[in-house]
């Protein structure tokens, strides 16, 4: 069978075109071109669509994020301050504002329009601090929540209901964890590709966002350990220390009084306490101390309870108040707190006035009365201490006992933690373990702070002239540039006292081999160098002054002594290396400076 050629619309077949002639091009279809416009025209059209559409969303970004902005300042503001019925009553509209920003940056057009060069760049931030931001108020929104819920309880002496925090717990933890990227992604942004009216905030957020997100990483940790803490699994009991501040060591002061408070479900009593004077000394210390603890601060660190807070590192202070009143007592307890005078004014400002021993105290008066006062009308030492004692007792069972505003306390208490002023150590290790790692936890020598430069004082002279000892932390100089930054940490200290000093009880001047000192204030000076940093030489006015070198948990210390008489001053300064464009000092909280300081390199 013979294979037929396809025929032609006329029914001839074709003819196979030759070696030699040319193939003419087909004709063009009829009506093609009239097809084409219209796909042209709708194309068009479509992209001015979607360019409306997208300066729409555009627009609705941008006043959603500017509306978020004045409140996101006023939240974090009032959370710092401890305001937080304020914080939680602004949240839903922050809320509100985020997810109209979120919205709209989410939206399909825009995300076909972050391919756009130089378009994208602009857009694809705009959605990076939307998301962030976004992020951040969502993870923030139920702690605020719990916690407004858990101050604005009636108190009536019944307690404090700590369900809304236990149920809210797993959600911030969670909450929490979230964020470890939100700060990364914000930092990727590079402000040099974006137009002047982005730049700029944008620098700002990731300037900012760090120290907001680990703030609310931090707060999720504090949150899933807080209610076992105030006693939701059984009761707990703590030895508060308060420091007295007359007689500076590195936390503040010495342990001046111990009271004990006791947590059960969420009520708070205070059911005993004791002047520091009273444990006595130790032939030995109460705990094994290390070769780097004996050549610091010898052995008088574990045998007399006052000088258990000369350690900068206040969970090994938590550990030697713990073993010491379970020596004294015969009781364990779960846990150390300690603050100092100053807090003591802050809480009296929240509880109002409390009488002792015949004596007024208000948040105007308390810290002349405890550290002046009371040394200048009691000639007894014993008195005086008794005196600290029971003025310890009388606060911190006012607060325990729900009097005054909850939340102005817990204001107080926030301030505290942020000057170094208030310091917590747990000894059950799973909530020590979250409790290091903030800053109240102080594990300054146990990683909590390994960037950190140290200043601690001690009173050197065994007086009660702290009070007379004016101190002022700053950071003379930031060396930003150059191949190893630095900084230099500046320590002005004045010995400013009254005229009739003389008259003041000879425990109150200081002794010395049994004999009253001549009215002057010897203060010893510990510099600790960051890990693995080296420490140059230590400044004094126009000069420099040697004292003793140490090694203490990978940190380069020196020592050195200041002699100060009456109405004299010096200035000390030690620079140090800069890490990660900024310095942080941790200091021995005063009545005239915090315990941190931090000075961080401008932008670019």
């Amino acid at each position: 069978m013979t294979e037929e050629s396809p025929a032609t619309a006329s029914g001839v077949p074709d003819e196979p075109a030759g070696p030699d002639e040319p193939v003419a091009p087909a004709a063009p279809r009829r009506g093609a071109g009239r097809r084409v416009l219209p796909v042209l025209v709708g194309l068009v059209v479509a992209l001015v669509l979607a360019a409306g559409w997208l300066a729409v969303q555009v627009y609705r970004a941008g006043t959603a994020l500017a509306d978020a902005q004045d409140r996101v300042v006023g939240v974090v503001t009032m959370v710092d301050e401890g305001d937080l019925p304020g914080a939680a009553g602004e949240l839903p509209a922050l809320r509100a504002d985020l997810a109209r920003a979120r919205s709209a940056a989410l939206d399909p057009v825009w995300s076909a329009a972050l391919v756009v060069p130089w378009l994208g760049d602009q857009l694809g931030a705009v959605r990076t601090v939307a998301v962030a931001l976004d992020d951040v108020a969502a993870a923030g929104e139920p702690l605020v929540t719990a916690l407004d819920a858990l101050l604005t309880q009636p108190t009536a002496g019944a307690g404090l209901d700590l369900g809304p925090l236990v149920a809210a717990a797993p959600q911030v933890a969670a909450a929490g964890r979230g964020l470890d990227g939100t700060a990364a992604r914000v930092a990727a942004l590079d402000p040099q590709r974006l137009v002047g009216p982005l730049a700029g905030p944008v620098r700002t957020l990731q300037e900012q966002l760090p120290r907001v997100s680990d703030a609310l990483v931090s707060a999720s940790r504090i949150a899933d350990v807080l209610p076992g803490l105030l006693g939701a699994d059984g009761p707990r009991t703590y030895a508060v220390a308060l420091l007295n501040s007359a007689e500076l060591r590195a936390q503040g002061g010495i342990v001046g009084s111990v009271a004990v408070l006791r947590a059960d479900g969420g009520r708070l009593s205070l059911t005993e306490q004791q002047s520091g004077s009273g444990f006595g000394e130790l032939s030995s210390s109460v705990l094994p101390l290390t070769d780097e603890e004996l050549a610091v601060h010898g052995d008088r660190l574990g045998r007399w309870l006052q000088d258990a807070s000369e350690t900068p590192e206040f969970p090994r202070t938590g550990q030697l108040v713990a073993a010491r009143w379970l020596r004294e007592t015969g009781e364990q307890v779960d846990g150390v707190v300690a603050t100092d005078s100053t807090v003591i004014k802050g809480l009296l400002r929240a509880t109002g006035p409390v009488v002792v021993d015949g004596v007024k105290l208000t948040a105007d008066t308390a810290v002349d009365q405890l550290l002046r006062a009371t040394y200048a009308r009691l000639t007894d030492p014993d008195e005086a201490d008794a005196f600290f004692a029971h003025v310890s007792a009388a606060v911190f069972g006012a607060v325990a006992d729900g009097q005054g505003d909850r939340t102005a306390v817990v204001r107080a208490l926030a301030h505290a933690a942020s000057q170094g002023r208030l310091h917590v150590w747990s000894a059950h290790d799973d909530e020590e373990a979250a409790l290091a790692g903030e800053a109240f936890g102080g594990a300054f020598l146990s990683g909590g702070a390994p960037d950190a430069v140290g200043l601690f004082l001690d009173d050197g002279t065994a007086s009660k002239l702290g009070y007379y000892l004016r101190t002022e932390l700053s950071v003379e100089d930031l060396r930003c540039d150059g191949e190893a930054p630095s900084a230099t940490v500046r320590l002005d200290l004045k010995f400013r006292v009254p005229d009739d000093l003389a008259a003041l009880p000879d425990y109150v001047l200081g002794i010395s081999g049994g004999e009253a000192l001549p009215q002057g204030l010897r203060t010893n000076l510990s510099v600790y160098a960051p890990v693995g940093a080296s420490l140059g030489a230590i400044g004094l006015d126009d000069g420099f002054v040697g004292g003793e070198a140490h090694q203490v948990a990978g940190r380069q210390v020196q020592v050195v002594t200041s002699s100060l008489a009456p109405g004299q001053k010096a200035t000390y300064r030690v620079e140090v290396p800069l890490r990660g464009g900024r310095v942080t000092v941790l200091a021995t909280p005063t009545l005239t400076s915090p315990g941190t300081l931090t000075a961080v390199c401008p932008s670019s």
